[in-house]
């Protein structure tokens, strides 16, 4: 995943110089084109250049003053107003130098546009990798609450606390099986588990579907194909190859309840049974073949 986050900024930048310097290219060498024919064509129609145009005359600083001087003298001193110039005849702007500024501005516009498109989808995919610290949202470490209103809310949702924020079912662990818990799970899940809650992944592991609660049997019972966990998503039943995955957790000083969606830790394996839960009341999905 962090390799994909650094390779995908890198290809966006690449794309972008790559576009940038062939629209430059191609503008460059069509508007040379275009001027370079259009000017050949002007040339011929006027007779080119084949006159060669008379050299200017090089007069010196002091011949000016001089030429003033006399003018000065001979005309008294006094000056004379000019007479009003004609008026300049209205030349039409350039057809060409238009056709080329347009396209320019229409080049750089979808250029820029394209640039601000690659950008956004790079930022896009590289805050979906990387995810955030705390934002509240799948990917990141989300704040569930202190362990004791977490509790409250599981058993007023009859032993199953939906956080979709987290896509993940909170249940409780019963704490005097901890020691069978710490031969089968690691530490980032002991740590809820220590408090007495474990936080499972939505997906069944068998082919993705949600995992619905059956408030009969206290189970997940997936109705796709019939996989079935205990409480706290331990494997007991159908084609599942495992128990639910579930997340890292952590348990700060003051009992506030932190589960890292981030973080995915694959089931137990089946046969794992710490808390030896069997089904509380009907099953929803059909008899479970332990």
């Amino acid at each position: 995943m962090e390799l994909l986050a650094i390779i995908i900024p890198v290809i966006i930048v690449l794309s972008g110089v790559l576009i940038f310097a062939a629209s430059r290219r191609s503008d460059s060498a069509a508007a040379q084109g275009q001027l370079s024919r259009e000017t050949r064509q002007r040339d011929n129609a006027h007779g080119g250049f084949s006159q060669a145009e008379p050299e200017a005359a090089v007069v010196s600083g002091r011949e000016v003053e001089r030429a003033a001087a006399l003018a000065r003298r001979d005309d008294g001193g006094e000056l004379v107003a000019a007479g009003a110039a004609p008026p300049v005849p209205w030349t039409p702007p350039d057809d060409e130098a238009i056709g080329v500024a347009r396209r320019q501005f229409l080049n750089r516009s979808i250029i820029g546009l394209m640039g601000f498109s690659l950008g956004t989808f790079g930022t896009a995919c590289v805050a979906f990798l990387w995810g955030g610290e705390g934002g509240g949202g799948f990917g990141s470490k989300i704040t569930v609450g202190s362990v004791e209103d977490v509790k409250s809310s599981i058993e007023a949702s009859n032993g199953f606390f939906y956080a979709p924020e987290g896509r993940m079912w909170i249940t409780e662990y019963p704490l005097a099986s901890l020691k069978k818990a710490e031969a089968a799970y690691s530490a980032p899940e002991l740590a809820g588990m220590s408090a007495g809650l474990v936080a499972l992944y939505q997906k069944c592991p068998h082919l993705g579907c949600r995992v619905p609660e059956c408030v009969t049997s206290q189970w997940f019972e997936c109705p796709c194909h019939g996989s079935q966990y205990n409480r706290v998503g331990e494997k007991r039943g159908g084609p599942a190859p495992r128990g639910m995955d579930r997340f890292a957790m952590e348990v700060s000083a003051d009992g506030v309840f932190t589960v890292d969606t981030g973080t995915i830790i694959q089931g137990p394996p089946i046969g794992t049974n710490t808390t030896g839960q069997e089904a509380e009341g009907p099953n929803c999905i059909g008899e479970s073949s332990h």
